[in-house]
């Protein structure tokens, strides 16, 4: 066998295998599997939102799964291993999930994707986008988007940073599509805006002027106007006599 028919064998047994336990793992809240060979055997890691599931009452799930990929897929002693995800709000494949099973459980498509987008911003997300096909309200198939935070379309950061995730769920209308686009938080674009809080400025014009009686006065000096009857009694007498 050459090197290329090796990798795309390869490659596509990973495919076959993430979609078996994306479907076996669907409430557990499943995110991604990683193989890794060794001299031993393979390692298979986990990853998921809930791990108990996953595991199963007293490891019999965990069992079945090993007995699985070594009959089913021809997996060389698997040593599987179960790792719980950091944050669930911020991994596209568990919130499409969310959304899917809300779907099946008859909640409107609406309230399902807010309810999705608001634990995502919710968890400290930079951006949120989902999209939601199929015949929502009418018999004709149309899409509508739900959008909250900062969201880039293009770009090399973008094919990096960005986490996407695809799924379909059949309902009484008919087959839905649903897409969910994530930004994680902490990462830094060019044509990022930036917001700058003024606290003295808000301070300043929150607060009313006050004005002291000091400040009322005029700075020019007072002078003193004497009316005849103040003048003192010499100056009266001297008056009298010049008369």
């Amino acid at each position: 066998m050459s090197v290329t028919k090796y990798f795309i064998k390869d490659m596509s047994r990973r495919l076959e295998i993430d979609e078996h336990l994306a479907l076996e793992l669907n409430r557990a809240g499943y995110s991604k599997v990683e193989m890794t060979k060794s001299p031993v055997g393979t390692r298979v890691v986990i990853y998921a939102a809930k791990p108990g599931m996953v595991i199963g009452r007293r490891g019999q799930s965990i069992r079945d799964l090993t007995k699985v990929l070594e009959e089913k897929f021809g997996i060389e002693n698997p040593q599987l291993s179960v790792a719980q995800i950091d944050i669930p709000e911020q991994d596209p494949k568990v919130v499409v999930n969310q959304v899917a099973q809300a779907l099946q459980r008859g909640v409107h498509f609406r309230r399902s994707a807010y309810w999705a987008i608001q634990r995502v911003m919710e968890s400290g997300a930079s951006g949120v986008e989902i999209t939601i096909r199929g015949k929502l309200t009418t018999e004709r198939a149309r899409y509508e988007k739900f959008r909250a935070g900062y969201l880039p379309r293009v770009g090399d950061p973008v094919m990096k940073n960005l986490k996407t995730a695809v799924a379909d769920v059949q309902l009484k209308q008919g087959l839905f599509g649903i897409n969910v686009r994530i930004l994680p938080p902490n990462i830094d674009f060019l044509d990022k805006p930036l917001m700058r809080k003024l606290e003295n400025a808000s301070q300043t014009s929150s607060q009313p002027e006050t004005v002291t009686p000091a400040e009322t006065e005029t700075s020019e000096p007072e002078t003193a106007v004497t009316t005849p009857a103040e003048q003192p009694e010499e100056e009266k007498v001297a008056n009298t006599e010049k008369a």
